[in-house]
């Protein structure tokens, strides 16, 4: 079996939440390429990200140096100072970035981001930068609490084969060894003034259920057997 291709971000902006992200996208397997224009930050990150960098991103000049042809995902991490998160959004939708995230801090910053080129907007705290970490590394697996050495509880997102079908004839637990315990699904509607609410529920589904695209599902299971149904 081919070995699976390391996934390579970038970063720019190393406050604490920046930070944070780096240390736990590097643990969980990934490459980090670091960008902050304050050399205290840079320092701290050193060792943690594969690259560290000492720049103004801001700068088109500068950025067109950086090795961003092998970046999966770049993430804009700036939270103090709009403009430089802006420009810098531009700069990486201009030179093709695949993936971009970008954080916001007001709900103006979040349209202008994605007008200027956010694939996904954050807006999170320091707590949140390991959880987006983990889930930047493994996708279709976005949060996982460990129930021993073994065994796990985890948050699936559906494959799309799966979606449309019961979960009775889907016979998750006989063909892929998982259980179903919940399902978390979002449903979005829209307000008196033209506002679109996302609105999350939890259920515990029974074997006629349907499961649809959307949906996540919580699963139990070995930690092999999750990461077999990760790869369906």
């Amino acid at each position: 079996m081919a070995k699976e291709k390391q996934k390579v971000f970038a970063v720019i902006g190393l406050g604490t939440f920046g930070a944070r992200l780096c240390e736990e996208l590097g643990t969980k397997g990934g490459k980090v390429l670091a960008i902050d224009n304050q050399e205290r930050l840079i320092e701290k990150v050193k060792d943690i990200a594969s690259q560290s960098i000492l720049m103004d991103s801001t700068d088109e000049d500068a950025m067109s140096q950086v090795p961003f042809e092998d970046v999966d995902t770049a993430i804009v991490a700036i939270g103090d100072n709009l403009e430089a998160s802006i420009i810098t959004t531009a700069l990486l939708k201009k030179m093709g970035i695949p993936r971009i995230l970008a954080r916001s801090v007001t709900d103006i910053h979040r349209r202008i981001l994605r007008q200027v080129g956010a694939d996904e907007i954050i807006n999170i705290e320091i707590d949140e930068g390991m959880r987006l970490g983990r889930q930047l590394i493994s996708p279709d697996v976005l949060d996982n609490i460990s129930l021993s050495d073994q065994v796990s509880l985890a948050e699936v997102a559906v494959p799309r084969e799966f979606a449309n079908h019961s979960l009775i004839d889907l016979d998750l637990r006989n063909r892929m060894r998982v259980t179903v315990v919940a399902i978390r699904r979002t449903s979005t509607r829209i307000d008196e003034e033209g506002n679109a609410l996302r609105q999350e529920r939890v259920l515990f589904p029974g074997p006629e259920d349907i499961i649809e695209e959307s949906d996540i599902l919580i699963i139990v299971g070995m930690n092999e057997d999750i990461h077999l149904f990760r790869e369906y």
